[in-house]
């Protein structure tokens, strides 16, 4: 691909990042608390997971190989940096899933595709169309911009990941009710996962200077920003407004 057709592809990409941000303010995603029987057939939720999941992993793996980058910093260092994410994300957080929740087959063949494409966006930008050079090498990762993404990266992990975790726990065995998390990040905000995602990647194109990282936290704002503010307003109907109190949606004190 020629780099004028790549840019147009990242153009493209963020016009639909922009109708799907305004769309998910009318219409929910059909997974999670939302999830309906209009969503058509479902596939168990661990299964739903590797499978609308593990396609970016693979494409990024594929699309490396052939690059011809191999080894060579930071370039490397972006790579396993994204696989990082994506290794917890299609193989060990749906092993962590518990209950018996669905999702719907239309919501994981929408999840396929974007990842593809995510996948085919984010190698560009980091294999052949770099903005960073690839052979700048370890000592880019010193740099003041290079160490502040990266700081934002493992901030948004982390808070992603414990958020996870709360997540996981409210519920004893057998325990099907909703409740209102209220750690950790949750203390400032209701959708306090889509925040550490946020962040994390976020922090991703701020170490990558990488035009398509830029696109990927559009894309991930314009997906989760919407799900939190449907998130939020389910919790005022289910607790009420005085248990949610003065959290904010997905950013602390602002929205």
């Amino acid at each position: 691909m020629k780099q004028e057709y790549f840019q147009i592809f990242l153009w493209t990409m963020s016009a639909i990042a922009l109708a799907v941000f305004v769309a998910l303010y009318f219409v929910r995603a059909g997974y999670g608390i939302f999830r309906t029987a209009q969503w058509g057939p479902s596939v168990p939720n661990k299964l739903g997971w590797v499978l609308m999941e593990a396609p970016v992993f693979i494409t990024m793996f594929v699309l490396w190989a052939q690059s011809g980058v191999g080894f060579a910093m930071p370039a490397y260092a972006f790579f396993l940096l994204f696989q990082l994410h994506y290794l917890q994300r299609s193989f060990i957080f749906p092993l962590l899933l518990k209950g018996k929740s669905r999702m719907p087959v239309s919501i994981l063949l929408m999840g396929v595709v974007f990842n593809v494409l995510n996948g085919l966006m984010q190698a560009g930008g980091l294999f052949f169309f770099p903005t960073v050079p690839l052979d700048a090498g370890c000592s880019y990762l010193l740099t003041p911009r290079a160490l502040a993404g990266l700081v934002l990266f493992f901030a948004g992990m982390g808070i992603n990941l414990h958020s996870d975790h709360v997540i996981r726990h409210l519920r004893r065995p057998g325990d099907t009710r909703h409740y209102l998390p209220a750690r950790g990040m949750y203390r400032y905000v209701t959708s306090a996962n889509y925040l550490g995602e946020l962040v994390e990647w976020t922090g991703f194109a701020v170490l990558t200077a990488s035009p398509a990282a830029w696109v990927f936290v559009w894309w991930t704002a314009a997906n989760l920003v919407p799900r939190a503010h449907a998130i939020y307003n389910r919790y005022i109907e289910e607790f009420g407004a005085e248990a949610v109190g003065k959290r904010k949606r997905i950013i602390p004190f602002i929205y």
